[in-house]
């Protein structure tokens, strides 16, 4: 069983993810932390982001078991990362080993960009998890400083609007719905809102198996 969550940033699909993972016992892959981490490994090896035959090398060693969320979610780590996004080597490199995390018993939930699009595209369920621009910079806002943080909301939402811009004009793998993806938009909805919406489509595609 594998559940495939597309969206944007900041639409709510990571504690969506989590969540659907925990209630049916699934593991549970953030396919944007491998570029995260392979982005850091760069990094932290002194290498440049720029060549792509370096940061393909970098994502093949890359351990999907134990990527840390905290070390991998700074700002600056998120910037090299959508540099090395775009190399279709490192996509490849990545696509590969995130494919191979999905075939793990009992189930999968994976979420990202382009899972029901090109990761998994045969999944079982497929959402597309948006919420408007202007919601999904307000979240980050609040995350940011319930964080202890300063945050500024106008460079939030350019910040939305340019990854919006990027990762759905990118020639290798666009962010988009998949033809068969439910569609769940949380812009008026809360976490436990968008979770039994989701939790319903899951159930029903069980009970079909």
């Amino acid at each position: 069983m594998i559940i495939a969550i597309d969206g944007p940033a900041a639409a709510g699909k990571g504690t969506l993810s989590r969540r659907i993972a925990e209630e049916y016992g699934f593991h549970h892959l953030d396919t944007g932390l491998t570029y995260r981490a392979t982005a850091k490994a760069l990094i932290d090896a002194g290498l440049p982001l720029d060549d792509e035959k370096i940061a393909e090398k970098m994502a093949r060693g890359i351990e999907l078991a134990g990527l840390d969320r905290d070390i991998l979610s700074s700002h600056a780590i998120g910037e090299a990362a959508s540099k090395i996004a775009v190399m279709p080597l490192v996509r490849r490199a990545l696509v590969e080993a995130q494919r191979a995390f999905s075939r793990k018993k009992p189930g999968t939930v994976l979420d990202g960009r382009d899972i029901g699009t090109v990761v998994c595209p045969d999944a079982r369920v497929k959402l597309y998890v948006t919420a408007s621009p202007e919601v999904r910079a307000r979240r980050r806002y609040d995350e940011i400083v319930a964080g202890g943080e300063a945050a500024d909301y106008a460079a939030i939402f350019a910040d939305v609007k340019k990854r919006d811009e990027r990762d759905m004009g990118r020639a290798d793998s666009p962010l988009r719905p998949a033809e068969d993806a439910h569609l769940l938009d949380t812009s008026e909805m809360s976490i436990e809102a968008a979770f039994q919406a989701a939790k319903t489509i899951i159930d029903a595609a069980l009970k079909k198996d």
